[in-house]
């Protein structure tokens, strides 16, 4: 069951995790950090899973603790899901 997720989906999918999370739309660029969008290590947490329900992609403890931007989240994610 292989699957090609575009980065652009990846993309398109964390930014309304991160907007349903409180984060303001505009601010979140790669390169934005999540202490910057205000969110906290339980926003995190559930944006962990959602990206695991949507693309079966597991970020782990260890990963979130080194995980500072979105861009560093994207890259995550696209390399797992591929």
């Amino acid at each position: 069951m292989a699957q090609t997720v575009t980065r652009e989906q990846i993309q398109e999918k964390v930014t309304e995790a991160l907007v349903e999370l409180g984060a303001d739309r505009e601010a979140i660029k790669p390169e934005a950090e999540f202490e910057a969008l205000e969110l906290d290590s339980l926003d995190l947490v559930e944006l962990a899973q959602i990206v695991e329900e949507e693309w079966g992609v597991e970020i782990t403890a260890k990963d979130m603790e080194t995980m500072k931007t979105v861009g560093q989240a994207l890259d995550v994610v696209e390399q797992r899901a591929s």
